[in-house]
């Protein structure tokens, strides 16, 4: 079809147009699609340059369909209609096609312009076999041709084709010069850039950045900052620049000084030193840091929110992802991964629920780690259901997400389920890790399962260049530990290449104490106390075994010599969410909950239906010297127990309560829980430090095999 003439516009509105065109251009750079679209509705008198405006904005605004029909209904269109429309759909991958199709059709003959725009839709997108087809095509090129498809070799780290495609430049500018100078910092390549950067004829500051960048990258940090003293002139690029590479290189103090030495306080520079302060476990200057920025972006919030989360300001983390929340700021990747790592470490459910609600607003639930880390945070919060729905509707899956699949089925006590995972993850032609197989073999471990973990444990050198390490040496000892067989336990750890640590022998300790072997346990203990000097863990787990095997003497002399010592117990705590908030329970402490009348109520109730239903206090997981009512009233404040009666108190009928514990549970707790499920009609699930205890109807998951 032939197209109408473009219109002539005469001289007395030429420029009111002109006028209208730059502010549909400068409303669409804007993210303002409807103001450029109303602009350009309201023009009296249109040209193909307005009509070009709106088809770039739409592009711009990841609107390709309104561009198409845009374009479509255009009465006329010259080689800058084209060359957006090419442009355009050189933006996603999907669309390159259309935009190779376009430059094809092109009416007339088609510029450098038209050329350059498909050859660097060909490397955003990684297709560099493409672009070096078209770029050997194409009829004529300008130093920008050269500099995208420089860019696309350095990007792909292929530096030498780079540096002879460099050579061939009839036009090197100093945007190609500092191209070059940064695909060699990036390939390690440091003498070479530092060669080229004195071979330059003309330097900015830029240049003078990247070879900054360059050194810090390289852990060339004094070279860096040498560099950076003898700069004919810095901004603030610049300064973060030296600023990050310090930070990198582990030098806080002098980032630290650097900072207070920059004139300004760019938002990059603020973030990176949050991101160094978190790293050193100084979370207090990282707020101080944060409190006093004027403009915050969302690498801000994501560095303090990750200042929290690794440094177990877990609270704090929660409450500062809400905040940013509420303050409009859309989450970043690193955000949203720190906060699912902090959900998953409290087990707040409802908060990790939120979570998951974001990440579908901001479409990080097609990523694949976001995902993993997802599965991961519903596992450890006990909802495995979840887990496996959002595990079986991911596809590609990762070994990552495979792993926590395996390890939560374990965690919970589902053993068959975890081995059918690990089976399902080999046919479908992905190779296990190490950490797949901790997950089987704790899976064996925690179900009793002791063929099938030696199955496991023999295959890892037989068919996978996997070698066991201690972590997988440890589970063997737990499996064959918890079992019965302590003393092939013991031959184990005795014959293991790798050095026992103190996993390894906190394993065999907790064998020792549920099959009363106090002879190892004593070997163990010793053991354990050589490399963990200072913890009362051994001392209390080997009075518990001198108590289990009658031996009270020693188990006197043990208490005795716990108190005089003033050694390092845990202490335990538990924590429930209920309506947004964690709520915390120390052992003995039940009288700082806010609710601790309520509390004591629903405990002294449940004394009474625990009395009527024949559970007797098991004093043994006491330690202090006192008598059986006085052990009694001790095991009745335990934190769990707290927490189940404030469930209880709380929590609806019809649905589950859910306990965290920061220590394993006791064995009076265990056998206690138990029977509140029964008397209560409740399900009760705890998780404490090693798995899942899941209660109900007077039956434990772990079939009181922990």
């Amino acid at each position: 079809m032939r197209l109408p003439p473009v219109r002539f516009l005469p001289s007395s509105a030429a420029p009111a147009v002109v006028a209208a065109n730059a502010r549909i251009a400068h409303l669409a750079r804007a993210g303002n699609i409807e103001g450029a679209r109303a602009a350009f509705e309201a023009m009296p008198l249109r040209t193909t340059a307005s009509y070009n405006a709106l088809l770039a904005g739409y592009f711009r605004n990841r609107l390709p369909d309104a561009a198409l029909g845009l374009f479509r209904r255009m009465p006329s269109r010259d080689l800058a209609s084209y060359n957006a429309l090419i442009s355009g759909l050189s933006l996603r991958r999907q669309t390159l096609p259309d935009a190779a199709a376009a430059l094809a059709s092109i009416p007339f003959p088609p510029s450098v312009v038209s050329f350059t725009s498909l050859l660097r839709g060909y490397v955003r997108h990684g297709l560099l076999a493409d672009a070096i087809r078209l770029f050997q095509q194409m009829p004529e090129r300008n130093h920008v041709s050269y500099t995208v498809l420089l860019g696309g070799l350095l990007d792909a780290g292929r530096v030498n084709e780079a540096r002879r495609l460099f050579d061939e430049m009839p036009d090197r500018d100093v945007v190609a010069w500092t191209a070059m100078l940064s695909g060699y910092c990036q390939a390690g390549r440091i003498t070479e850039a530092r060669a080229l950067f004195d071979e330059m004829p003309k330097r900015n500051v830029v240049s003078w950045t990247a070879m900054i960048s360059g050194y810090a990258q390289n852990g060339e940090v004094n070279l860096a900052r040498k560099l950076f003293e003898v700069m004919p002139e810095r901004n603030e690029v610049s300064w973060t620049a030296m600023l990050v590479g310090y930070i990198q290189a582990g030098h806080v103090e002098d980032a630290a000084e650097l900072f207070n030495a920059m004139p300004e306080h760019p938002v990059a520079a603020c973030n990176a030193m949050m991101v160094g302060f978190g790293q050193r476990g100084m979370v207090d200057a990282a707020k101080t840091v944060f409190e006093k920025m004027r403009e915050r972006d969302d690498g801000t919030w994501s560095a303090m929110i990750k200042a929290y989360e690794q440094n177990e300001f877990l609270m704090e983390a929660l409450s500062t992802f809400r905040e940013m929340l509420w303050r409009g700021v859309r989450p970043n990747y690193p955000s949203v991964i720190s906060i699912l790592t902090v959900c998953a470490a409290l087990a707040v459910l409802d908060y990790g629920r939120e979570v998951h609600a974001a990440m579908l607003r901001c479409s990080f639930d097609m990523d694949v780690f976001a995902v993993s880390a997802l599965i991961t945070m519903y596992i450890k919060c006990g909802n495995l259901d979840k887990a496996k729905r959002v595990f079986h509707t991911f596809e590609p899956k990762d070994i990552v997400m495979w792993n926590s699949m395996i390890t939560g089925y374990a965690q919970h006590g589902l053993g068959e389920q975890a081995l059918g995972i690990f089976h399902d993850m080999r046919l479908a032609g992905m190779s296990p890790d190490g950490i797949t197989y901790i997950g089987a073999l704790t899976a064996c471990s925690y179900t009793g399962k002791v063929k099938e973990g030696r199955e496991i444990f023999n295959s890892m050198t037989v068919n996978s260049s996997i070698r066991p390490g201690a972590e997988h040496y440890s589970c063997m000892v737990d499996l064959l530990g918890r079992s019965g067989l302590v003393e092939e336990a013991f031959d184990l750890i005795k014959n293991m290449p790798v050095e026992p640590d103190a996993v390894i022998w906190g394993a065999l300790m907790g064998a020792c104490r549920m099959h009363r072997n106090a002879e190892i346990a004593e070997v163990a203990a010793k053991k354990l106390l050589e490399l963990e000097l200072g913890n009362a863990g051994p001392y209390v787990l080997l009075s518990h075994i001198y108590t289990s095997v009658g031996r009270w003497e020693d188990a006197s002399k043990m208490r005795k010599f716990i108190s005089s010592r003033n050694l390092n117990k845990s202490p335990g705590c538990s924590w429930i969410e209920y309506d947004k908030r964690v709520h915390l329970f120390t052992s003995g402490d039940v009288l700082a909950h806010p609710e601790h009348a309520a509390i004591l109520r629903i405990l002294e109730k449940l004394d009474g239906l625990l009395m009527e239903s024949g559970y007797s206090a098991d004093g043994s997981f006491v330690l202090h010297d006192i008598d059986e009512e006085q052990k009694s009233h001790s095991l009745r404040y335990h934190s769990e127990r707290q927490a189940v009666a404030y469930g209880l108190l709380k929590i609806p009928e019809g649905m589950p309560i859910r306990v965290m514990k920061n220590l394993r549970v006791c064995g009076d707790c265990h056998s206690a829980i138990k029977l509140i499920a029964k008397i209560t009609s409740r399900e009760i699930v705890l998780r404490d430090a090693n798995r899942f205890h899941h209660f109900k109807d007077g039956f434990c998951s772990c079939r009181d095999y922990w």
